[in-house]
């Protein structure tokens, strides 16, 4: 089966996952504008990142701050490829060859180096490594392009100026940047459905066993070294190419956009939101993260200017998209206390994951 023999288990959930995705699907129909097609992009490739790093913390209980690196090394490896071999097809398979292998070989060692004492120290090695390699990416301005990054060119059949349909005959064009769109919800919904098979197959049945209690699972004879450590490749190699969508979208690969630490705040918060243990959560999770971020400073201004409007003291105030973050943050602090599992969590009916 296609959702590998674990569909959403309640009518609401499923409801939500299609309203989500059939969304997704129409966006470049449905809401025409740059900003609105940005933000489908976002969450695609959110999405995919979100539901590689459950496969660690969800599924093994194994906190990670390298996944950021992952996502860096996989956009640097295209955006360099491009940059320096010109906006080709071979460029962009170079990218890939380099970016998701090195990204495999590099949680290998992590893996193998620190999975075999406790998970603190997985923790802290993972961040050790994070930051080096971002002061790398910084001071390597010749390859890397330093603090302002690479920008490249796309294959000519990606670029916005390239027109399938003219919209002078059907009312809509489809163009280039259409195209990268439906490139990156179809990869991105392919690695999902990758890991959902993962975590649906024996391997995926053994790191929950880990999960839940690391030294039954040795005593039963499972190589927990092992299958922490393919889990720990599995889910890099995602991070990875969901970067490379990443770049390929923004055409720009730099520090902010593939390697700030805030990008691994956001990716928790997500998995929080979603619900840990559940691919089906990463979607969500992702979905409701980035319109908000996208459009809840909107929204506040709205409200501000009609209390303004309306005469009512401090309201106003309190709803200045300034203070967009704050309550985003108060947002979050409620859905963690009123959806302790997770949306997905919540409308399974399932205890969290521990």
């Amino acid at each position: 089966m296609i959702l590998s023999g674990d569909p959403p288990r309640s009518r609401a959930l499923t409801l939500l996952l299609v309203v989500i995705v059939l969304a997704l699907l129409a966006t470049p129909w449905l809401f025409p504008g740059a900003k609105a097609l940005n933000v489908a992009a976002k969450i695609c490739i959110f999405a995919a990142l979100v539901a590689s790093y459950d496969l660690l913390l969800g599924y093994t209980g194994s906190v990670s701050f390298a996944h950021t690196m992952f996502y860096g090394i996989g956009s640097y490896a295209v955006a360099i490829a491009l940059y320096s071999m010109g906006p080709n097809w071979a460029a962009v398979a170079t990218g890939i060859a380099v970016g998701l292998p090195l990204a495999m070989l590099l949680a290998l060692a992590i893996g193998l180096f620190s999975l075999r004492v406790e998970a603190i120290f997985f923790a802290m090695i993972t961040l050790a490594v994070a930051s080096a390699f971002m002061v790398l990416a910084s001071q390597l301005s010749w390859l890397t392009g330093g603090e302002d990054g690479r920008s490249f060119q796309l294959p000519e059949l990606l670029r916005p100026g390239t027109v399938f349909i003219s919209k002078k005959a059907f009312g809509f064009e489809v163009n280039g940047r259409t195209l990268t769109y439906y490139l990156v919800f179809a990869a991105s919904a392919a690695m999902i459905l990758l890991l959902l098979r993962v975590v649906n197959s024996p391997f995926g049945r053994v790191l929950q066993a880990i999960r839940e209690n690391r030294f039954r699972a040795e005593a039963l004879g499972y190589r927990t070294v092992f299958h922490l450590t393919y889990a720990n490749c599995i889910a890099a190699t995602v991070a990875a190419s969901a970067g490379v969508l990443n770049a390929l979208w923004l055409r720009y690969a730099g520090p902010d956009t593939s390697l700030s630490f805030s990008i691994m705040l956001d990716i928790l918060l997500m998995v929080v939101i979603g619900g840990m243990g559940t691919i089906y959560g990463a979607i969500i999770g992702a979905a409701i993260f980035i319109l908000a971020q996208n459009y809840l400073q909107a929204l506040m201004g709205t409200a501000s200017r009609a209390a303004a409007d309306a005469g009512l003291p401090l309201v106003p105030g309190l709803l200045h998209p300034d203070r967009w973050l704050l309550w985003l943050g108060l947002l979050f602090i409620a859905s963690v206390y009123f959806f302790p599992t997770g949306v997905v969590g919540r409308l399974r009916g399932k205890p969290p994951a521990k």
